[in-house]
């Protein structure tokens, strides 16, 4: 089994797909860095030599911020913003949508379940 970036890539999978299970690499990310090192896009991962493996990690730790400095970076913004009191932080720290989408309706991925408000009437 193949370890990049800490991360076990799925034997019996493309190599172009199996690099989109590291956090920070997307389809055309992994095919750009396929291109860059010459391995062939249609090979398992099974299948790949150790040379090929090397050269994958050698081109990810170089050109790419994956894993977990991106993460980090990731939550280190969003705590400056929360922090500076901006809109965008205020959206995050309710758990309501940050791009501007309607609540009234929707949303549910962000605020999750619904939960029905009010008391039950005693008789």
């Amino acid at each position: 089994m193949a370890r990049i970036a800490g991360v076990d890539l799925p034997r019996n999978k493309r190599i172009e797909v199996a690099l989109t299970f590291i956090y920070g690499i997307g389809r055309s990310a992994a095919k750009k860095i396929l291109d860059e090192t010459a391995v062939d896009p249609n090979k398992r991962v099974e299948k790949l030599t150790e040379e090929e493996v090397a050269k994958l990690r050698a081109a990810l730790e170089s050109d790419y911020k994956v894993e977990g400095s991106l993460r980090t970076e990731t939550s280190m913004n969003i705590k400056r913003l929360m922090d500076i009191g901006a809109y965008r932080g205020l959206r995050h720290r309710r758990g309501l949508p940050v791009h501007g989408q309607r609540t009234s309706t929707n949303a549910r991925t962000r605020k999750g379940p619904r939960r029905t408000v009010g008391a039950k009437r005693k008789r």
